[in-house]
């Protein structure tokens, strides 16, 4: 199955992610089909940036957002 979720990157205590599509049996930071946004709570506000156009696309093929990720593209304006 296809999901949309986070991987973890940054250093350790700063972390940021980067949202991703890849395959549910590769690693949470390993291979990946393709980026399709950032979102940092680090930063004061939190920065996200999503390619809503690519995301409502991988949606519409049947890749399944996780529960984080689906709070994030309701911010952005994806769903």
């Amino acid at each position: 199955m296809v999901k949309i979720r986070l991987r973890r990157m940054g250093a350790k205590k700063a972390p940021f992610y980067r949202i991703v599509v890849a395959d549910s049996r590769y690693p949470r930071d390993g291979r990946f089909i393709e980026e399709i946004g950032i979102y940092n709570p680090v930063a004061n506000p939190a920065e996200l940036n999503v390619d809503v156009e690519r995301a409502q696309a991988w949606i519409k093929t049947g890749a399944q957002p996780t529960e984080t990720v689906r709070d994030l593209l309701k911010k952005a304006g994806a769903l």
